[in-house]
């Protein structure tokens, strides 16, 4: 049980970071050149990458389902 702490506390912590960074980062930018408004050029390629990573993460769950439903994923019984 002990393991799972550390493990779960971790990733606590990365993710906390991760947040306080994100956080940072958009203050920074809100203050950069002309704030937001020199943002709205990339935004075409930000919601492109969200939605390819979208259309990879549902492809390969719909590959896994798949591969249990037809038994693929079963081990032989071979001895």
């Amino acid at each position: 049980m002990r393991k799972h702490a550390v493990v779960l506390g971790l990733t606590f912590l990365g993710l906390a970071a991760f947040a306080v960074f994100t956080g940072w980062a958009f203050y920074r930018a809100s203050e950069l050149g002309g704030g937001w408004r020199t943002l709205g050029p990339i935004w075409p390629y930000v919601v492109g990458g969200v939605l390819v990573v979208a259309a990879l993460a549902a492809f390969l769950m719909w590959l896994a389902f798949y591969s249990a439903r037809h038994g693929y994923d079963e081990r032989d019984k071979r001895p």
